[in-house]
């Protein structure tokens, strides 16, 4: 299935001083999605946000918030995540025991459901969650802060997963190190949704955070191996931003 490409900032890498003028910014330079990273000092050794803090920005924008949750234990905090105004709640696959009844409770709550997958681990630990998901996301570094270096091991993972996602409508997101001089490759392995965090807020102001977005999803679109390219990307994207909500 072609699916456009989505570029989503992390606001991990924005001025948290002033937060809100931030998103209102990589909204207005082109963001699709708004990526919120959600770290807990546990089960990452780093400590972000909560959902109080996405409560609070979820008026600046109407763009899709893509919630990914590293933390552990996860399930007691799904509602507070979807309440705040999560759109795709992503959860870790290592985060604990019950993965599939983790998806189940995310879908119940009326959001999209995502997975999440370390380095280290396989593709395989999503096999028997296909169908419960909407999203997967390869980290590229190991979780817990920005601005670590893009790890080439993990592109053959995300080709071997876009195999296994076949025809489903599942998209495919890879999280680290995303920059323009690797958003080719990352697209060519057949992601379609890019996270991208100190790449984009470098800079400083909106112009630069314009050219940043430019830049990366010029790269990924001609990484993007023939037969994922389409003649009409900018329509596919007004339409999928339309399907996801």
């Amino acid at each position: 299935m072609t699916r456009n490409i989505i570029i989503s900032p992390s606001i991990l890498a924005a001025d948290f001083s002033r937060l809100g003028e931030e998103i209102a910014a990589i909204d207005a330079a082109g963001a699709d999605w708004i990526h919120c990273d959600v770290m807990d000092g546990h089960f990452v050794p780093n400590i972000s946000y909560g959902a109080d803090v996405i409560k609070a920005v979820r008026p600046v924008t109407s763009k899709i918030f893509d919630v990914h949750l590293m933390i552990a234990p996860v399930d007691p905090y799904l509602e507070a995540f979807a309440k705040a105004g999560a759109d795709v709640i992503t959860v870790h696959a290592e985060a604990g025991p019950h993965l599939d009844r983790s998806l189940q409770a995310i879908r119940s709550l009326g959001k999209k459901a995502g997975v999440s997958l370390c380095p280290a681990t396989p593709e395989s630990a999503i096999e028997y969650v296909l169908d419960r998901l909407d999203l997967v996301l390869v980290m590229t570094v190991n979780p817990g802060f920005g601005g670590q270096s893009f790890l080439d091991s993990q592109l053959d993972k995300i080709r071997r997963i876009r195999s296994v996602i076949g025809d489903r409508p599942i998209r495919l997101e890879v999280d680290g190190g995303v920059t323009r001089d690797n958003a080719a490759a990352v697209a060519a392995a057949g992601a379609d949704t890019l996270v991208a965090g100190s790449a984009v807020f470098r800079g400083g102001n909106s112009a630069d955070y314009a050219s940043n977005i430019s830049a990366i999803r010029a790269a990924a679109e001609a990484g993007r191996v023939p037969e994922l390219q389409h003649s009409s990307v900018q329509s596919l994207r007004t339409g999928e931003a339309a399907r996801i909500r």
